[in-house]
């Protein structure tokens, strides 16, 4: 129990600095560009997840891990608000399917270089993001009415 508490006061503390650059994100007005660029940010936070855990920063690397997981949320949420449809204007919803495989295939590679107590976190994040990417390829497939 001292432990769970130590980790959500370090989670907190951290999380004010890693979402720094995510509050940036959310602030673009332009709904595309703005999933666009949570994607972005995806990418970054998790290169610094894998920098941060072999440096054995274990609590920022989870901190990040979660950024990762908010910033598809952000960019799938963000398309959704458009109004587009995947199967009408597949565009921007078949960037952020290609950038969420991606993620997928750097977040399996991250996974083989963690120990094995490690993996709750990276695969609850992994299930989140392959949750997305299944919506967007399902949009996008989806048969035009």
């Amino acid at each position: 129990m001292r432990r769970l508490v130590a980790g959500c006061v370090v989670f907190w503390f951290v999380s004010g600095t890693a979402f720094g650059d995510l509050s940036a994100v959310k602030a673009e007005p332009n709904l595309q560009k703005r999933s666009k660029k949570a994607l972005e940010n995806a990418e970054v936070v998790l290169a610094r997840a894998k920098d941060e855990y072999r440096s054995n920063e274990f609590d920022k690397s989870r901190a990040a891990l979660e950024e990762v997981a908010v910033s598809v949320d952000l960019a799938y949420d963000s398309l959704k608000q458009t109004g587009k449809t995947p199967a009408k204007s597949p565009g921007q919803f078949k960037y952020a399917e290609t950038k969420t495989r991606t993620l997928l295939r750097q977040l399996e590679d991250f996974r083989h270089e963690m120990d094995t107590t490690d993996h709750a976190l990276l695969d609850k994040v992994k299930a989140a993001v392959q949750k997305v990417h299944d919506e967007l390829l399902l949009g996008i497939l989806e048969r035009k009415k």
